[in-house]
């Protein structure tokens, strides 16, 4: 058993691995702002707000793993480098394993060619697509200590376009995949998945991945 802190808790992705996992037995914190509508049973919900360092710091502070989903949007915008750097250097100081939900625009085409965000990007996920680049940049040039796993989930990812578990999924590298059907898509109940088997690997890792349905 693990004792796992997932950063954002309560929202889309972040409530999916919460489910994972306590359902495989671990000790579970979810962090978010607001207190969730439907608590998990043997999850303990802390509220706050991650740009306050000491807070970040408290909850991560005895995990074995991390577990951050956290998106550049709304309040967030402004505010989100100062956030997720502060869930950086907490994981890095507790000696944590960091899972980073991240963005499928840091992913690239094709090996060994330039990121999706480098290129044409629709305006509406500029500045979401940006920060999540500047939070793998800051992964790549963090302490060699810190271990962890930048995971890009698929084009078509979140609330805005749900599905059901399938119990599988398919990891690579930092090459955008599609599954068999050539679409871009995963459900949060599959990505979690991904993330706690990533979290449960005794592996030692400083990479980024993209997931997606088979």
């Amino acid at each position: 058993m693990a004792r796992i802190t997932v950063i954002g808790g309560t929202g889309y992705a972040g409530a999916a691995v919460v489910a994972e996992a306590v359902g495989r037995g671990h000790k579970v914190t979810a962090v978010s702002r607001s207190a969730p509508a439907e608590p998990l049973a043997g999850v303990k919900y802390v509220q706050g707000s991650i740009v306050d360092a000491d807070f970040v710091e408290k909850v991560v502070k005895r995990a074995d793993a991390v577990v951050s989903s956290v998106a550049a949007r709304g309040d967030m915008v402004d505010s989100f480098d100062v956030a997720v750097q502060n869930v950086v250097s907490a994981a890095a100081a507790a000696g944590a394993r960091l899972v980073v939900v991240g963005g499928y625009s840091t992913l690239r085409r094709e090996a060994g060619g330039p990121r999706i965000i480098e290129g044409d990007v629709p305006a509406e996920y500029v500045i979401e697509a940006s920060a999540g680049y500047r939070l793998l940049q800051a992964l790549e040039a963090s302490p060699a200590s810190l271990n962890y796993v930048y995971l890009s989930p698929a084009a078509k990812f979140g609330a805005w376009v749900p599905g059901d578990a399938t119990g599988n999924y398919k990891l690579g590298g930092d090459v955008a995949l599609v599954g068999e059907d050539g679409s871009s898509f995963i459900s949060a109940p599959d990505l979690a998945l991904a993330v706690l088997d990533l979290v449960e690997s005794e592996e030692p890792v400083r990479d980024h991945f993209s997931v997606v349905s088979p």
